[in-house]
């Protein structure tokens, strides 16, 4: 019997990374949502600046907000801090797992920039410490005190960390990058500040003190921010089955141009729990997600590759088994994939033809395949399987 160790450990390690995620994620909406949709109290107490009656699972909740800290300390505190770091630190055990170990496979794009494994694996550590620190650095400054310059900000950072990063990684190594940076920089916002912040105030009432309010401001202020890079964050994480997107020329555009998308969409529900609803950020957010598709659907103009006359199958054949089955094959020999990945196996033009489609997109157009071009293949060879499969899909 033999068991893959390494197959069966991603899938725990992702599973677990989901379920966390899904706990975090849920948590911080709701909190955002409870705290917009407070109202002032029926019966007016010290300290309590809003109430909210709710029902769920055949139960009546009562949820009470103090602006500052209740005048005692309760015997039973819940700090809502785990999920947030079993989502970091199992993602990053896959950051490790899949683009660390197998930064040859999944990272390094040697056309792009000749990167060895550590200085790879540098490159990417050094981006999600970075990016928390121009981050925090930016919460700090003036710029941090003004929500909409703010934003603008970082997502113009964001935008051109991304923009390097595909002239550094593979596409998808740099989109995860992206996204790792996103992540790193909300569990750090829970480490560094939120929960040290609300330790702070727990340790002042015990000490028969009033929290400082300042504690208060801040910490909501990067649970706010948290809120609103969700999103993105999600985004990238789903951005690798989508080859339209990760492998367009302008990728880091398209990116960008979704995740501001993204953050209309969440403007719009905050507001709307706050009665301030504004139906015209959901008509933005959708014209710019129309915008993207456009934009994906506009590709470089064709230099004249060869036409499909000048192909033959046994040109094809060779170009294939160059570039395409030492992965895609009923027995890869790739020691990163003991099966074919999707279940996918090229080893006759009859599967090439069957699967003609995803070719196309993964090789041809969005250039993701091979993975990190390992195999050198060279555009007149992605030309020559294209005007191919362009004949193949006309003949039937």
């Amino acid at each position: 019997m033999e068991i893959d160790a390494a197959a069966w450990t991603n899938l725990a390690i992702r599973w677990l990374h989901f379920v966390a995620g899904v706990s975090w994620i849920g948590a911080s909406f709701y909190f955002v949502w409870l705290d917009n949709s407070l109202r002032a109290p029926q019966r007016p107490q010290p300290g309590v600046a809003g109430e909210l009656w709710a029902v769920h699972g055949g139960g009546f909740y009562h949820n009470e907000k103090f602006l500052i800290a209740p005048a005692e300390l309760p015997e039973h505190l819940h700090w809502f801090k785990w999920e947030a770091y079993t989502t970091w630190l199992s993602g990053f055990a896959l950051l490790i797992l899949i683009y660390y170990v197998g930064a040859e496979t999944y990272l390094i794009d040697r056309s792009r920039m000749n990167l060895s494994h550590a200085g790879a694996v540098l490159v990417g550590l050094g981006a999600l410490a970075g990016g928390w620190l121009i981050y925090d650095v930016l919460c700090r400054s003036p710029i941090g005190k003004n929500q909409a310059a703010f934003g603008a900000a970082w997502i113009a950072i964001l935008t051109a960390v991304t923009f390097g990063l595909t002239r550094v990684f593979s596409d998808k190594g740099a989109f995860i990058h992206a996204g790792a940076i996103i992540g790193t920089t909300m569990a750090a916002n829970v480490f560094f500040v939120i929960i040290p912040n609300q330790k702070k105030a727990v340790t002042a009432m015990i000490a028969g003190q009033a929290p400082d309010p300042a504690l208060g401001a801040t910490a909501k202020q990067r649970s706010v921010h948290n809120n609103y890079m969700t999103l993105p964050a999600l985004l990238t994480m789903i951005s690798g089955h989508y080859p339209q997107l990760v492998g367009h020329p302008f990728n880091w555009l398209l990116l960008a141009i979704l995740a501001a998308a993204s953050l209309m969409a969440r403007h719009y529900f905050n507001l709307r729990h706050k009665g301030l609803e504004r139906r015209e950020l959901v008509a933005g957010a959708a014209g710019l997600f129309l915008a993207t598709v456009l934009i994906a659907a506009i590709r470089p103009a064709d230099a004249g590759g060869p036409s499909s006359a000048n192909v033959s199958d046994l040109t094809i054949s060779a170009i294939v088994v160059e570039h395409c089955v030492a992965c895609h094959a009923a027995k890869p020999t790739n020691p990163a994939y003991p099966v074919a990945p999707n279940g996918l196996a090229l080893e006759s033009l009859e599967a090439l033809r069957a699967h003609a489609d995803m070719v196309r997109l993964q090789t041809v157009e969005s250039e993701l395949m091979p993975l990190g071009n390992q195999t050198g293949m060279t555009e007149s060879e992605r030309a020559a399987l294209g005007a191919w499969l362009d004949e193949q899909e006309g003949g039937r």
